[in-house]
């Protein structure tokens, strides 16, 4: 049986064996106590802020403690109501259990707001009477979204009765139980959702990095051309089986939308290789999906995007990687030699290389305060030697979130960049994607393609 989880913070209201009757009386009332508190004696009750809901549909304590503490990273930036919802939740007593938190946020210029986080457990399945539970508890004027962690059962007719009630639909297709089949459930959404439901995805959102690196390489003038003379593209992902090619078929579906390529066949080739076959323009292009093994990255994520091409008598080829393969450096003893041999970490170090250029400016900035609490000695006085780096020795964790562009143009020289991955917090993913209202035309179109080529898989 499921845990039960133990809100992190006091609830203003708890009930067990419950109606939603119940449920909004007791909102209502948390309501009412907070406009006449805030108001006092002498002024009329403040118009209630609230930019939006927000349900989370959760099937385990991990997911529900996840929604909890999203919801109340973004009540911290916007008010909003939001509502966590446990299927065949552990339930005392009747069908429904219910906790109400409130969080306060009290902004220098404006009025001071409470957020409310509605936390229901249900038994059985929650698109079963998803509508019934969430539509009375609803802020009128404001955008719902539904947030569906884990895997949305696109095959019941329940689902798409509830979304009726919804603006837009989140999901994570990297956390699909069964990514192949239930992809395709989320793609038929786009001919069978009403026209006002936006779908947004956040394993979409981790490819942004991806398709930024990828859209620069043809930004500069000189380089448009090369859009048309694509030849040949590679996509490298981790794991086996063709639900892991989730991701690629994403950034894939995104190339041959908005370069207007038609797919026309794929095929299993040797060693687990699967090549897709495009046209456009009286051209073909090929795409090949490989699978590789990187421990350190989750199954489907993807490992390296090549393209390569000619245009006007002029060859290209463009490489990127999510933390490239690299030699690892042996320490060696002291007595022989001060300097590593061999085996540099050239992205790595040229990371290390910005950190250690950036501290140093910092402390330059700052020397004479920091030199002063120090020591207690005046400012300029008996200033320490200037700090060496040893940039050999900054091996961290964080070196996984290395992306490598290779970058090739006719004759010269290669041209290398490289960048660190900000962290994939979903908070910071979920805002980013609400903050489009989830009506993305460019993954529409993406994601179509995408369901058209996993088909063919």
């Amino acid at each position: 049986m499921s845990a039960v989880v133990t809100p992190d913070v006091t609830p203003e209201w708890h009930g067990d064996d419950v109606s939603i009757r119940d449920v909004l009386d007791a909102l209502s009332q948390i309501r009412e106590r907070f406009d006449r508190t805030e108001a006092g004696d002498d002024e009329h009750p403040h118009p209630r802020s609230c930019v939006m809901t927000l349900i989370g549909v959760v099937a385990s304590a991990s997911h529900e403690q996840l929604a909890v503490r999203t919801s109340r990273a973004i009540s911290a930036q916007h008010p909003a109501q939001s509502i966590v919802i446990r299927e065949d939740a552990p339930v005392r007593g009747g069908h429904l259990e219910a906790w109400i938190a409130t969080e306060v946020q009290r902004p220098a210029e404006a009025c001071a707001t409470e957020c409310e986080i509605i936390t229901l457990h249900v038994r059985g399945a929650a698109a079963e009477h998803l509508d019934a539970l969430v539509d009375p508890l609803l802020v009128s004027g404001v955008p719902t979204y539904l947030w569906w962690m884990g895997t949305p059962p696109f095959d019941k007719r329940d689902l798409l009765e509830a979304l009726r009630i919804c603006d837009g639909l989140v999901v994570d297709s990297a956390q699909f139980e069964r990514p192949y089949h239930t992809f395709r459930g989320l793609s038929a959404l786009l001919n069978v959702a009403h026209h006002r439901l936006g779908l947004a995805d956040l394993q979409w959102a981790r490819l942004k990095p991806w398709r930024e690196t990828i859209a620069q390489f043809f930004t500069p003038r000189d380089r448009r051309s090369f859009l048309g003379g694509i030849a040949e593209v590679g996509v490298d992902y981790e794991g086996d089986g063709r639900g892991n090619r989730i991701a690629a078929a994403l950034i894939t579906g995104w190339m041959a939308t908005a370069l207007g390529w038609n797919l026309k066949r794929a095929a299993a080739g040797p060693g687990g290789v699967v090549v897709a076959h495009y046209e456009a323009g009286g051209r073909s292009i090929e795409v090949a999906f490989r699978s590789v093994r990187k421990e350190h990255l989750a199954a489907g994520e993807l490992s390296a995007v090549r393209i390569a091409g000619a245009a006007r008598g002029t060859t290209f080829r463009l490489s990127v990687q999510h933390d490239p393969e690299r030699m690892r450096s042996t320490p060696e003893p002291s007595y022989r030699s001060l300097h590593t041999t061999g085996g540099e970490d050239d992205a790595g170090i040229e990371l290390a290389e910005r950190r250690a250029e950036w501290h140093r400016d910092v402390l330059h900035e700052n020397l004479d305060s920091l030199h002063h609490t120090a020591t207690g000695d005046a400012p300029g006085e008996s200033r320490p030697r200037a700090s060496t780096v040893f940039r050999f020795d900054r091996r961290r964790q964080d070196s996984t979130t290395v992306l490598l562009t290779m970058i090739e143009v006719g004759e010269g020289a290669p041209l290398r960049h490289v960048q660190q991955l900000e962290g994939e917090d979903v908070p910071s993913l979920l805002l980013d994607l609400l903050s489009t209202g989830t009506h993305d035309e460019v993954y529409n179109r993406s994601l179509a393609s995408a369901a058209e080529l996993v088909e063919k898989f």
